[in-house]
């Protein structure tokens, strides 16, 4: 059977072939009857739009770029399914490209990546997304850019964000509802400012709550398992120790429960642990994790239906959109002890 070519689902149709391209190309101001006719043609033809005629046409190569240097599989993997979820139905492909943030060849080879590729747009995340001098040799190669959860000169771009600091400020709330008051903290690596945010909403709560945080209840990690383990172990040598660890992240808090095991700690009549991202290994530990579920593969949609919509100037470029996190209630906290 001959493949199906444009000229054929317009004559199925009845209608211009440039109406069949604005529906392939999903572009706004189609009638939805017309729509439907097209769209009913292309699959009973099984019309499959030739890309590189399409990127001819267009000027356009149709092509994303996902750019990531956080060392989390977990966090990747659920911005990756995300921004998939919406290219798919807009016709769009993907380049997934890993990035050492620190390297000092970092702007000369996302440039190198931008040319040999033709991308159309890139989505940023952390900590890439608080790079000012990479956001700025984007702007000068005019390329257009949606960022994942800066903290930085937002004024810059389009971005999408969650609540971090107003999250871990509930959940160390919650802790000290709990009757904890030495309530430890793990920080992820320093470089990550959206991780520092947790931090701050971690402080703020225990002030608030007129507990100062002791110097020696604060660790620093490096967002790793190993990382989490190895900060449990320096909290949980202090005299008195900590009742209480919130971590900067799920893959550190499951290193505290081992270490905590390690030591022979009971989780949560001894120690009560807490997390944040609701990564599939907060559920597969013993005990479950208590963590803050953020909203990551929504929030990789949202910021790929922002340069997509940027791509074919129907929004602003400088649009914005924030999705709540949610405190997941597990096993692994409980009240402090007596």
């Amino acid at each position: 059977m001959t493949k199906a070519i444009i000229d054929d689902v317009a004559e199925l149709a009845g209608v211009s072939i440039k109406t069949v391209s604005r529906v392939v190309n999903n572009e706004p101001n189609v009638r939805p009857a017309m729509r439907d006719k097209v769209l009913n043609a292309i699959a009973q033809l099984d019309y499959r739009p030739n890309m590189s005629a399409r990127s001819l046409a267009g000027n356009r190569s149709y092509l994303l770029g996902l750019l990531y240097g956080t060392p989390s599989a977990h966090y990747v993997l659920d911005i990756q399914e995300g921004v998939l979820a919406t290219c798919r139905p807009q016709r769009y492909e993907l380049i997934v490209h890993p990035c050492n943030h620190q390297d000092a060849n970092l702007i000369e080879d996302i440039s190198a990546l931008v040319q040999n590729s033709r991308i159309d747009g890139v989505i940023l995340t952390p900590p890439l997304s608080d790079n000012i001098e990479l956001l700025h040799a984007l702007k000068q190669m005019s390329v257009p850019f949606v960022r994942v959860a800066p903290t930085l000169n937002k004024e810059l771009s389009a971005y999408v964000e969650t609540n971090d600091r107003d999250a871990s400020y509930e959940m160390t709330c919650k802790l000290i509802a709990l009757g904890h008051s030495r309530i430890g903290f793990i920080g992820g690596h320093p470089d990550h400012r959206a991780v520092g945010l947790r931090f701050e909403g971690y402080q703020a709560a225990m002030l608030d709550n007129k507990i100062r945080p002791a110097a020696d209840w604060i660790a620093t990690g490096d967002s790793s398992f190993d990382s989490g383990e190895r900060c449990a172990h320096q909290l949980l040598q202090v005299e008195p120790r900590p009742t209480a660890i919130f971590a900067a992240n799920d893959e550190m808090a499951a290193g505290v429960i081992l270490a905590a095991h390690q030591m022979g700690i009971d989780i949560p009549a001894d120690l009560s642990i807490a997390g944040f991202d609701d990564t599939p290994v907060a559920h597969q530990i013993w005990p479950a994790l208590t963590t803050i579920r953020q909203p990551i593969q929504d929030m990789a949609k949202n910021a790929t239906e922002l340069l997509i919509k940027q791509l074919k100037k129907s929004t602003s470029p400088l649009s914005a959109s924030m999705l709540p996190s949610l405190i997941i209630t597990r096993e692994s906290t409980g009240r402090a002890p007596q």
